[in-house]
């Protein structure tokens, strides 16, 4: 990554091409249901607080989830376009900055186009696009972040702004969801330990060096450090001016964050669908979001991961962590990324999980997939093209159980529940 892909080479077309189609399949029948469903319940009324400044509701989760949703209602009504609309464009940005961070950290067409393929048809960003839940926004505010880097990287003259960019896409990621700030400290980490490793201890202060050339350990700190816990404490200025117990002072947002942890560790009662962690990796236990009569139709909404993405992508991780140990950058940076997300859900004393805690480690899953077909691809195996071709066939027979598509009846479900455990 110490040189810059060519110009020449840039996906820029077929990307925007390839998102424009994403953004047209994320969108169909987007208001259907035309009901809330799944956790639309709780983060619904929460955007609607915050709309009349009422009060502070769904306390658990930081509020920018919320203040976006309550934006788009605010923008088009509160309907089914307007609950959803941020959450598609949320996702719509996601697809985008993915392709992009691929091509800035592997410098190949090939990675970025087959990485966007991959993420678009690995079913957890197409579904979460089409749900006003949280987790979307922060895959957002993860892949700018990590696309604005890799490009700092890669264009060190324009790594001021691009870094200062990353800086604000951490702090809406974490103040999205606590679930980004395993990732969101690694940028900063990454920085130092790379300026440290080439230039030692006078890398404290010298603009040499790697990874962006020109910016001391001191900028980057702000760019990626206080700018982030800025944008972070910003996103709760609304509430200090709710009616029912506004936050007071700052002694008030510290209370929020202790009520928070607290309310993050709480004993929860089971679920139908919960799940752990090694059921998320194998792609064992799905979750239907929706499954009932609704707007003149049987349908369902089913969230499990593509099998031709989730699966292939456990021996390409152990690729990348061979690559990676060998020197490839952007290989390491997938592992990293991944075993951060991930070993959150390994020590967390959360007792309630489920699939879609692993939209964030599934991203970056397949961003190892797109890394390991590449390298096949560069020493001639044409074959590879089976794996985005088969992800493609299986997102056009999944796709009624994605989108809310009409099923045929009661029993429709057993085409797509291939497993007893996805039921």
């Amino acid at each position: 990554m110490s040189s810059p892909p060519t110009r020449a080479g840039d996906p820029l077309g077929w990307t925007a091409l390839l998102v424009a189609v994403f953004a047209c399949l994320a969108g169909w029948r987007l208001t259907i249901p035309s009901a809330p469903f799944f956790d639309e319940v709780h983060y619904l009324p929460a955007a609607r607080a915050l709309l009349g400044l009422t009060h502070i509701a769904n306390p658990e989760h930081p509020p920018l989830g919320k203040e976006l949703i309550a934006g788009g209602m605010a923008l088009l009504g509160d309907n089914p376009l307007g609950w959803r609309v941020m959450p598609w464009a949320a996702g719509v940005l996601t697809l985008w900055a993915f392709a992009r961070a691929m091509w800035f950290a592997a410098g190949t067409r090939f990675a970025s186009l087959t990485g966007g393929v991959l993420a678009a048809a690995g079913f957890p960003l197409l579904v979460q696009a089409r749900i006003a839940m949280l987790d979307v926004f922060m895959l957002a505010g993860v892949a700018v972040a990590l696309w604005m880097c890799a490009a700092a990287v890669r264009q060190p003259e324009q790594g001021r702004w691009r870094l200062a960019l990353a800086g604000v896409a951490l702090g809406c990621a974490m103040a999205t969801k606590w679930n980004a700030i395993p990732v969101a400290v690694l940028p900063g980490l990454a920085f130092a330990a790379a300026r440290l490793r080439a230039c030692g201890w006078p890398g404290l202060l010298t603009r040499r060096g790697p990874p962006v050339p020109g910016m001391r350990l001191a900028e980057a700190a702000l760019w990626l450090g206080a700018v982030p816990l800025a944008v972070y404490a910003a996103s709760y200025a609304p509430y200090w001016f709710v009616e029912v117990q506004p936050l007071q002072g700052w002694h008030g947002l510290i209370d929020q964050h202790r009520q928070m942890l607290s309310l993050q560790h709480q004993t929860l009662p089971g679920h139908p669908y919960q799940s752990r962690w090694w059921q998320w990796v194998l792609d064992w236990r799905a979750i239907w979001y929706l499954y009932e009569p609704v707007d003149g139709a049987q349908r369902g909404v089913m969230l499990i991961g593509n099998p031709l993405v989730h699966l292939p992508a456990l021996p390409a991780l152990g690729w990348c962590v061979w690559a990676g140990l060998r020197g490839r950058a952007d290989a390491l940076a997938v592992v990293l990324l991944y075993a951060a997300s991930m070993g959150l859900w390994l020590v967390t004393a959360k007792n309630v999980q489920f699939f879609y805690h692993y939209a964030l480690p599934g991203l970056f899953a397949t961003a190892a997939l797109a890394l390991a077909l590449n390298a096949l691809w560069q020493r001639g195996w044409r074959s590879v093209l089976a794996i985005p071709f088969g992800a493609l066939a299986l997102l056009a027979w999944f796709w009624p159980v994605l989108t809310a598509g009409p099923l045929q009846g009661p029993q429709g479900f057993r085409a797509y529940a291939w497993l007893n455990s996805w039921v």
